[in-house]
């Protein structure tokens, strides 16, 4: 009937809740901060995932750039100013503010692990699941009216 098919919806949903948030963390995308101040970028080094984002956050009192000569380039940033890039490929990528060129950082890029992308390949069987119709409760039929008149 129509209450049992929405408490099957509701336990679909809350299974599909429960399986995303027991993912490894490093199966999501993160998205990661860099603070510009006093002409220094913290971390100078950091290291994340293909997939993740990074956000340059000026809180300095000056305006500062970041460029990665080829890779990316933001705007000038006033001070609480923001600049976001992900990064789609593995690799180093070194940077630099364009307005204060001793200002330096890295960004060390990473492919998935194979514990990430197993998890990525349960997730998608996990979507493709839930997706899937139920089979019918007993006494209903494959069309969803019951049997009983």
């Amino acid at each position: 009937m129509k209450v049992e098919k929405f408490v099957r919806g509701g336990l679909a949903a809350a299974l599909l809740l429960a399986l995303a948030s027991a993912l490894p963390e490093a199966a999501r995308a993160a998205n990661l901060e860099v603070k510009i101040d006093n002409f220094t970028f913290g971390p100078q080094k950091l290291t994340v995932k293909v997939g993740d984002t990074v956000t340059w956050i000026n809180e300095d009192d000056i305006p500062h750039t970041i460029v990665s000569t080829g890779k990316f380039r933001s705007k000038a940033l006033d001070t609480e100013d923001k600049y976001s890039f992900t990064f789609t490929t593995a690799g180093t990528f070194e940077y630099f503010c364009g307005l204060h060129p001793h200002m330096q950082g890295s960004i060390v890029v990473e492919s998935g692990s194979a514990a990430t992308d197993a998890a990525n390949e349960q997730q998608h069987a996990t979507n493709a699941a839930v997706a899937a119709p139920s089979p019918p409760l007993a006494g209903e039929s494959p069309g969803g009216g019951s049997h009983e008149h």
